[in-house]
């Protein structure tokens, strides 16, 4: 056994770059590939695509983008690769996969791993009554796809049965890694602590570059962002790991990056909630070193005794078109046409009896529309007006879709880039998060022919944390500082929730952070688009605070007509914001 594993961080989403496998494959030196391709929003789009097509549903740019250049150097160098771009359909990806072997003659056993998909469980959901995890509401009609969240023991076990590519459908994205480590260091289902530094280790790689300075608060300091290497963790036997990036590549090793990913899209980092562990991070410590960001201090206890399960069920159609205004009161002239436009289309429903639109939403990109009555940017004489629509029926927005050039010809001056076409109604796929009892899952493992059901992990149920106690407030003169000379902060989806993290820039600092940045500050920033709770939450091994805030983004996902529907923005938001500080407080 070696005594250090070395797995690449290859794919964050579908869509990534193919550079990262080739990358790591080429120059990382690693043991293991792991490819993480199903966010929230990726499993509304496979939804989509196989219900157009009963053979879609995978991510197939695993195939053909990432492993065709790479499949003959991964055979050679005898480097395993893990998954989840099965998707909905995980036997469809490995056919794909094992025919591409065929055509460049490679030999790889291929291993699939489902039992993810809950479709049949749906009576068995309604009857038991489960809601949505965030908004409280009843499983709804026309539900598309239900998959589990399956943890690290289908990998664990293909990788047991000698499996050198596993694919697996809807499972934790950290479970991959997880899986791996396990295997290689043989550790037990019940070593918790182990398995927490090694969902740690899958948390910091499933979105690639972010932890080696993708999305970085200070990103003036990130070099050749055109060849920015991707993540490769070198995990010990007890799960510490140090971050490291392929020779020769871009993007920076730096605690500061790896910290801000640790933080991206989680809630309490006291329960970081797994199918095979319950995650403490709170006193997770990332220091730089000479070799580069050092990992540790992860802890972990029993899991609960279900699985986390999406949902995605169709809810009428949605589209979004976009002009371009130039010219004296650009803003004024761009919110004016459109509310002609949706004026205008409203009358035309009336007439068809089709009934008034679902949800509306202006925004005027280059003045600012995302930061509400934060905007300084109200005088800009060029905006991108984008105006997006749902509504029941594709008919209306078909008509929508045609009404929009007509402004180019009837509103304001300087209407522009109306030459790209109608926009296309697309249908509204939206999620629904609940939890299912794992027992309702029989998690499988096939390698060829031969299939074995694989135990689901146990679980207990979870206890409810205590707040955290409010940190006393500052006393003596104070200024007034802009957060992000105090601070970096990422910032990300769950659903229609979107998680701040901010990490004081220095040691000293996370007290002045903790006692100024509260949720009063954050809800009162955020008041004009936050409609739902907001959480906070303290991580004094990194210094750092995160907020939780739900019903933040419009539905999320698929189902928001934001132009950012994943709240990337909102911590740059934040981070221009102002706190108080000491009256001698100093700048880094």
């Amino acid at each position: 056994m070696k005594p250090v594993l070395r797995i690449g961080g290859a794919s964050a989403f579908w869509g990534d770059s193919a550079l990262g496998a080739i990358q790591l494959v080429e120059r990382g030196d690693v043991d293991v590939l792991v490819f993480d391709y199903l966010a929230e929003l990726t499993m509304s789009i496979l939804s989509a695509a196989r219900a157009r097509d009963e053979n879609a549903g995978w991510a197939s740019d695993f195939v053909f983008a990432a492993m065709k250049p790479t499949l003959k150097t991964i055979a050679a160098k005898n480097i395993r690769v893990l998954s989840n771009a099965g998707g909905l359909h995980p036997r469809a990806c490995a056919a794909a996969l094992e025919k591409l072997c065929i055509e460049q003659r490679v030999q790889l056993k291929i291993a699939v791993v489902e039992g993810d998909d809950l479709m049949a469980r749906l009576d068995d959901i309604r009857a038991a009554g489960l809601t949505d995890l965030a908004s409280g509401r009843a499983l709804p009609d026309r539900v598309v796809s239900a998959n589990a969240y399956l943890g690290a023991g289908g990998v664990k076990a293909a990788l047991d049965a000698g499996a050198q590519v596993v694919i697996t459908g809807r499972c934790a994205d950290s479970a991959l890694a997880l899986g791996a480590l396990m295997h290689h260091f043989g550790w037990a289902s019940d070593a918790y602590d182990k398995l927490a530094a090694g969902a740690l280790v899958g948390h910091i790689l499933e979105c690639g570059a972010q932890a080696t300075g993708g999305l970085f608060t200070d990103w003036a300091d990130v070099p050749d962002w055109e060849d920015i290497g991707y993540p490769i963790a070198e995990v010990d036997a007890d799960g510490a790991f140090t971050l490291a990036k392929p020779a020769g590549t871009g993007g920076m090793l730096k605690a500061a990056a790896v910290k801000e990913q640790l933080l991206y899209e989680i809630g309490d980092p006291r329960a970081y909630l797994l199918a095979d562990v319950a995650c403490d991070f709170t006193g997770v410590e990332i220091k730089d070193t000479q070799a580069g960001p050092c990992v540790s201090g992860a802890k972990g206890c029993p899991p609960g005794p279900c699985y986390k399960t999406t949902i995605t069920y169709e809810d009428g159609w949605k589209t979004a078109a976009q002009l371009t205004i130039i010219g004296i009161d650009a803003v004024a002239k761009a919110e004016r046409t459109a509310h002609a436009i949706l004026a205008r289309t409203r009358k035309l429903f009336r007439a068809l009896n089709l009934g008034d639109y679902s949800e509306t939403r202006i925004e005027c990109l280059g003045a600012e529309s995302a930061y509400g009555p934060h905007s300084r940017a109200r005088d800009v004489r060029e905006v991108a007006l984008r105006i997006a629509a749902r509504h029941a029926e594709k008919k209306a927005l078909d008509i929508f879709a045609r009404e929009i050039a007509a402004a180019g010809t009837s509103f304001a001056p300087g209407t522009t880039g109306a030459g790209l076409g109608r926009p296309t109604p697309q249908k509204l796929v939206r999620l629904f998060s609940c939890l299912t009892p794992k027992a309702w899952t029989t998690p499988l493992l096939r390698v060829g022919a031969e299939e074995s059901v694989v135990a689901n992990p146990g679980g207990v149920e979870q206890k409810a944390l205590a707040a955290v106690a409010a940190a006393p407030a500052l006393t003596g003169p104070t200024r007034r500082v802009r957060l992000m000379d105090l601070a970096h902060g990422r910032s990300g989806d769950k659903g229609d929730s979107v998680n701040i993290g901010v990490i004081a820039r220095r040691t000293e600092d996370y007290e002045l952070l903790r006692r100024t940045l509260t949720i009063a500050v954050v809800a009162d920033y955020f008041g004009y688009c936050v409609e739902g709770p907001i959480e906070r939450f303290e991580l004094p091994g990194i210094g750092a605070v995160n907020f939780l805030m739900q019903r933040a983004l419009g539905g999320g996902g698929m189902a928001s007509l934001r132009n950012d529907p994943l709240g990337k923005g909102f911590a740059q938001m934040l981070l221009d914001c102002e706190i108080d500080a000491p009256a001698d407080w100093r700048a880094p």
